[in-house]
């Protein structure tokens, strides 16, 4: 079921929600620059293993509306926050991936962690996507700088190129051209400027705040959050169990989609 919440007076994100009847809450935030269908291949299983999956669109992309502004970690997490409190969710797990592993360690912290009991990451854009004074690890500012430029030149072609570092498994020409057509279905304007945040903006302090069990998985072959960000999380979060997918670059979700989903259904019911 896909329906739409009110996050600001002319800002409205898509929600997906499978499952409704479920207690059992996975609340999912894609990564850039994909939507809600990036975790397909959770929806056709956690389901039916009892679980309710919401997936949302962050403003900017999908089905969601498009807005010049409201792209900064900050306001993402509080479209979050909306849509929690609009569903009336409570006791659930927060999700996310790449980019959306950092939107919900904000809201972990700029929230406190309002209505969550476990977080999860994967291959998470935190606590710094670049190279910093102190952390050198993550991609290099110039690397983003280039990517900006490419959305702002030939934002098809950058596409076509990052399904290609997307994933380390051999895709098929039909489903590289699905994951393709997702990041066309952003606006050119919200692929750049979340973009600009991910190169601008930390997660140090908000880490300190995650009281909650948290999860992370790690594609070992991940080129896009590199290998060294998990590990630092891993560092960075009190009682968070770190997982590698031997198999996997940065779409460990559908790479290893077997193994992703059985950890995390065994997280979210054991640990």
């Amino acid at each position: 079921m896909g329906y739409y919440v009110k996050v600001e007076p002319d800002v409205n994100i898509y929600v997906e929600d499978i499952n409704r009847k479920s207690q059992h809450v996975i609340f999912f935030v894609h990564g850039w620059p994909a939507n809600h269908n990036l975790f397909e291949y959770q929806y056709n299983v956690l389901p039916a293993m009892g679980y309710r999956c919401v997936g949302i669109d962050i403003r900017g992309f999908g089905k969601s509306d498009k807005p010049w502004e409201g792209y900064s970690y900050d306001r993402l997490a509080d479209d979050i926050r909306c849509v929690v409190e609009a569903l009336g969710l409570h006791n659930f797990t927060l999700a996310g991936h790449s980019v959306g592993g950092a939107i919900v360690i904000r809201y972990m912290g700029r929230h406190r962690g309002y209505g969550v009991s476990k977080l999860a990451l994967f291959g998470a854009a935190a606590p710094s996507f670049i190279q910093r004074p102190g952390f050198p690890y993550g991609l290099e500012k110039e690397d983003v700088n280039g990517l900006i430029q490419q959305v702002y030149n030939d934002r098809p072609n950058m596409l076509a190129d990052l399904t290609n570092m997307f994933f380390y498994l051999p895709i098929t020409k039909r489903f590289s051209d699905w994951f393709f057509q997702m990041g066309l279905e952003a606006s050119g304007h919200a692929t750049a400027n979340v973009l600009v945040s991910l190169r601008e903006e930390t997660l140090f302090s908000d880490l300190e705040t995650i009281q909650v069990p948290t999860l992370l998985f790690q594609g070992v072959h991940d080129q896009i959050c590199l290998p060294p960000l998990a590990l630092a999380l891993n560092q960075g979060i009190r009682n968070s169990k770190l997982i590698w997918f031997e198999h996997s670059g940065h779409g460990l979700f559908w790479e290893e989609r077997d193994k992703f989903n059985a950890e995390l259904a065994d997280f979210i019911a054991n640990y």
